[in-house]
């Protein structure tokens, strides 16, 4: 059996596509001022070719360090530019297996953790982090720009081809930490193959008659937009490079007058904005009528954006899904009544499980997108269900994060109001997503506080689902007075270690972050007294509102 990669997709699409852009490049003026003078496009060709010459200096170099190919390799990188998808694709393209790490992952340390586990040989960094990485227990690297090398003259490796399924392409790491560190999301040839199937069906052209331009959604480091690439490169679309993330809305102006973006691709925070901004701006309004899809993913859109958006003619459609799975949802979109509704993705083999089982349910029932037996819908409306992905799914993933049952549990939950139509109704665990849809244990930052500050700390609670960073609520064990801002320094300096080692979008490091309230004050269940997350969230809006704002 062949399986598709993110190699084979380039290099059929190269050849298919070779003088259409596949890129578009800002550049800036000279004056300093950021304006872009001009948008520079990179054929498919080109694109081709500057893989190409990444992979012969990745080989060469690698290959001087003693690092033979299918090696794990560590990529530390923005991945918001296109030398950087240079960088993820040569090193696949050298026969090497790329490590993926984000630059929101600042502490060397645990990226040295994580390139043991993978039992990685090299580290390829970003030259944002070249003063910091020292001591690192292999040979690293400094991310140059590959375009300005004289490579030519070196060999250029053949292209690998994985021999079965069970062979790893590229690795990832979970958007969110847990024990103080991500955990490793190995990509297997088959998961990749089926991936880009997935891809392609939900990049289709919205017009069969004209090719996509579409815009970055987020780092190459993580799998939003790995995914998003692999799908638009197989239907010959464009792909414009902003020049920061989020982008401002005078820019998205800019590409869709001077590009022709039809498709945003955006997480849902950063479309909130757009559509907010939308409200006072006639002409952003007109420009995202014309789209031909805004499609969101990362976390709900605000249900009133929502809803205005599609009051007002905006198309917008939403993508569900997560690191370990790629995309397994999208919503029907339109402009029907059950537009919102999401659905499963063609070819895969996913169960919605009852959390509480009924006698009327069937744990074993899966949701496919094959023909199936006619389901008995009874009381669905009622029972909050789990998505499932089944273990001869394509897309379940690695073993390693597999329940022993041997299929994947999401902890996503969803309703079924229509038949393989579905609401989603958050998660049954302990874990927020930020703004940029990264996820964050809220469980491990409470433990943390009160196994540090026992002595200060009563009761804690930590929120800030869609914000920048997560925000901590303390209610203080003295009774009577205290000086609040000296129990949030206290809090800060106890457990400013623990903080050190996560992700930038799990830190709480600024006092404005620590919320002191007197006891009793957080909202709790009536039956086992638990502080509620989200009534939380809903009492304390507008101070946090306030907090994020300053």
């Amino acid at each position: 059996m062949s399986y598709n990669t993110h190699l084979t997709v380039l290099e059929h699409s190269a050849a298919v596509y070779s003088s259409s852009p596949a890129f578009l490049l800002p550049r800036l003026s000279a004056d300093g001022e950021n304006a872009i003078d001009a948008w520079e496009p990179v054929s498919y060709h080109q694109f081709l070719l500057d893989v190409e010459r990444s992979a012969r200096h990745w080989s060469h170099t690698l290959t001087a360090h003693g690092v033979p190919r299918r090696s794990v390799v560590g990529l530390w990188l923005g991945g918001t530019k296109y030398f950087d998808v240079l960088h993820v694709y040569g090193l696949a393209r050298a026969g090497y297996i790329p490590q993926l790490f984000s630059l929101r992952l600042p502490s060397p340390d645990v990226v040295y953790e994580l390139l043991h586990r993978a039992e990685a040989q090299a580290l390829i960094f970003d030259p944002a982090y070249d003063s910091i990485v020292i001591g690192c227990p292999v040979p690293a690297e400094v991310a140059v720009d590959t375009r300005s090398l004289e490579v030519d003259h070196l060999p250029l490796p053949p292209l690998w081809v994985p021999a079965s399924g069970d062979e790893v392409v590229m690795i990832y790491h979970t958007s969110g930490s847990t024990s103080g560190s991500p955990k490793l999301v190995s990509c297997t040839a088959s998961w990749v193959d089926a991936t880009v199937e997935k891809a392609r069906h939900v990049t289709r052209p919205c017009n069969p008659n004209r090719k996509d331009v579409t815009v970055w959604i987020g780092s190459m480091s993580h799998i939003g937009q790995t995914f998003m690439l692999m799908g638009f490169l197989q239907h010959g679309a464009c792909t414009i490079q902003p020049t920061a993330l989020p982008f401002t809305s005078d820019e998205l102006l800019n590409m869709v007058n001077r590009c022709g973006l039809n498709r945003l691709n955006q997480f849902a925070s950063f479309l909130g904005m757009h559509l907010r901004n939308s409200r006072t701006n006639s002409a952003l309004l007109a420009a995202l009528k014309h789209l031909d899809e805004l499609l969101y993913t990362g976390l709900p859109l605000a249900v009133e954006e929502e809803a205005w958006a599609r009051q007002h003619g905006i198309l917008v459609k939403n993508c569900f899904g997560s690191t370990e799975v790629g995309a397994m949802m999208l919503s029907v979109g339109g402009r029907g009544a059950d537009a919102p509704l999401l659905q499963v993705i063609e070819g895969t083999a996913y169960a919605f499980v009852p959390v509480t089982p009924t006698p009327t349910a069937d744990a074993d029932a899966s949701t496919s997108a094959e023909p199936a037996a006619e389901t008995v819908y009874t009381d669905a409306n009622r029972r909050l269900l789990e998505l499932v992905i089944l273990a001869h799914s394509g897309d379940c993933p690695h073993p390693s994060l597999r329940g022993a049952d041997g299929h994947y549990h999401t902890g996503d939950l969803f309703l079924e109001v229509a038949p393989g139509r579905y609401v989603s109704r958050g998660r049954d665990d302990d874990w927020i997503k930020s703004s940029t849809a990264l996820r964050c244990d809220t469980r491990a930052i409470e433990e943390n506080v009160l196994a540090t500050c026992s002595d200060l700390v009563a009761a804690c609670i930590v929120v800030g689902n869609g914000r920048p960073s997560p925000a901590l609520f303390v209610e203080p064990k003295a009774p009577g007075e205290l000086d609040a801002e000296r129990l949030k320094r206290d809090i800060l300096r106890r457990t400013r270690h623990f903080h050190s080692r996560r992700y930038v979008h799990e830190r709480i490091v600024s006092p404005a972050l620590v919320i002191v309230v007197p006891g009793g004050t957080l909202p709790r269940t009536a039956t086992k007294g638990n502080i509620r997350r989200r009534a939380v969230e809903e009492k304390f809006r507008a101070e946090l509102d306030r907090i994020y704002a300053s």
